[in-house]
């Protein structure tokens, strides 16, 4: 007879129920695409390693906004690369009016390095007595207004609409034009292409075509709260779209943005377009710098000095969420008054490639001012973000992955004393023979792709389509982005 008392038993018994099995992760599937850190999407763990946004470096300003059609009010900008050409799109506005008001104008400028702009002059509209200007829309208000374009990379797009954009009001809804040159555009119909309701569109609605969801992207102004929000909709052909979906950021967890986004800069990253970047125009309103001599000295407009903005760097992966892993700015007001207006430091749409090693991206400057103009800001390819461990060391270990390819290539810069080594570890985090840390050749430098290599060599085509987990050993060094890829 068991004497043992009850709750001695009934206690035995819960020890020895069989542990029920955890569910197995599924690994992410890399295959060959380029993987950025610009958040967490890829690591299952830092040790003594974070992830660090990096300051863009500011290159000076590159085009004033001094045409009499243009002026202080100069903005919504955006850059877009086709081929060997850059073009830029923004509003011309020389004084304050509403929303939608016939004065506003979209003007047009172009590069081949991004550093030097021309105004071609190109006669399509006569604009305060004059058709030498380079307006590429007059007498469209208010698409005018907030017009954003776009190059359609949809393999099924007409050649006549090779380029689109939106614009419009909370009125008039979003309104397409096409063009087939970039720089004559016609309107694709009377009617809206895109409605919604509310304290709507009163920002750049950015459209773009996605290569990785197969379908058209919307991201447009939508309040929440009063607050100063993004929602995004799809379509399939730009007509058709699905009901809004309220953008989710991660450091709130709701639709209501932890501070006012007045444009949300979406775009897929030109070299990771699975990867959507934003480099959002973060705004304080009533968040006043300056004074009303100090204003009066610099020469901005009385309407807009009692606020402060600049940018902030969101991501995204498609669907309904923003991952905001940096809360801190990704561009600073510059140094002196005339950057503490209102409205000032809102990039342009785009980031671009604008050298081997360099990429590009654009601010729109001294707003309200008679010295707007556009600046440049410029990073490293993939330099976004890194993961960064001191002299001290520390590890990032990633969750498990597959890939296609033979070769492991990184991002990376290293001070002389530091340096990083690659494990490739089983999906259960034991090295794989071959692949150990004490196998792996160093990897010292600063370049912008270069392969890992063990003792046996560089050739990972063995662990191809295998679950495995990579773990970094990082010493006084940056890591920008990994991909896999074959060796040519």
């Amino acid at each position: 007879m068991n004497t043992a008392p009850l709750f001695l038993t009934a206690a035995i018994a819960l020890v020895t129920l069989p542990l029920q099995a955890a569910e197995p992760v599924s690994p992410l599937e890399l295959g060959s695409r380029r993987e950025l850190f610009v958040d967490r999407h890829l690591i299952e763990s830092l040790n003594g390693a974070e992830l660090f946004l990096h300051e863009p470096r500011d290159e000076g300003s590159v085009i004033a906004f001094d045409n009499p059609w243009e002026g202080l009010f100069c903005g919504y900008a955006t850059v877009i690369r086709d081929g060997d050409l850059l073009r830029l799109y923004y509003r011309g506005m020389h004084a304050a009016g509403a929303d939608g008001s016939k004065d506003e104008v979209t003007c047009y400028a172009e590069s081949e390095d991004g550093i030097h702009w021309t105004k071609p002059n190109l006669g399509q509209f006569e604009v305060m007595g004059t058709r030498d200007n380079n307006v590429i829309l007059a007498d469209a208000a208010p698409v005018t207004h907030n017009f954003c374009p776009f190059l359609d990379t949809n393999p099924d797009c007409r050649p006549e609409e090779r380029f689109k954009g939106v614009g419009g009001t909370s009125k008039s809804g979003l309104i397409c034009y096409v063009s087939a040159d970039g720089v004559r555009w016609t309107k694709l119909r009377d009617e809206p292409v895109f409605m919604d309701t509310g304290w709507v569109f009163d920002s750049q609605n950015v459209p773009f075509w996605s290569e990785s969801e197969g379908c058209y992207v919307l991201y447009y102004r939508r309040s929440v709260d009063r607050t100063r929000a993004v929602a995004r909709s799809t379509s399939p052909d730009f007509i058709n779209w699905t009901e809004p979906e309220q953008m989710i950021y991660s450091d709130t967890e709701s639709g209501r943005p932890s501070q006012h986004l007045y444009t949300n800069q979406t775009q897929p990253y030109f070299r990771a377009p699975h990867i959507y970047v934003s480099t959002a125009a973060r705004f304080m309103p009533g968040r006043q710098v300056i004074n009303d001599e100090q204003a009066e000295a610099i020469g901005v407009h009385p309407k807009y000095f009692h606020d402060t903005s600049d940018s902030v760097f969101m991501t995204s992966r498609g669907g309904d969420r923003y991952d905001r892993t940096f809360l801190s700015s990704l561009i600073r007001p510059g140094i002196g008054l005339k950057n503490w207006v209102s409205r000032t430091n809102y990039p342009a749409l785009n980031v671009i490639q604008t050298g081997p090693t360099e990429m590009s991206l654009y601010v729109q400057a001294d707003y309200g001012q008679e010295t707007a103009h556009l600046q440049r800001y410029s990073l490293r390819l993939d330099g976004f973000a890194s993961v960064r461990a001191p002299y001290g060391g520390g590890e990032l270990v990633t969750r498990p992955i597959t890939f296609d390819g033979d070769r492991l290539a990184l991002n990376f810069s290293t001070s002389a004393a530091g340096g990083i080594r690659v494990e490739i570890q089983d999906a259960d985090g034991e090295p794989i023979p071959g692949f150990a840390l004490d196998d792996c050749v160093e990897v010292i430098g600063n370049e912008i792709e270069r392969d890992v290599a063990w003792t046996n060599g560089a050739d990972v085509s063995s662990l191809a389509g295998r679950a495995v987990k990579l773990r970094f050993v990082i010493n006084d060094a940056d890591l920008f982005a990994l991909r896999f890829h074959s060796a040519e």
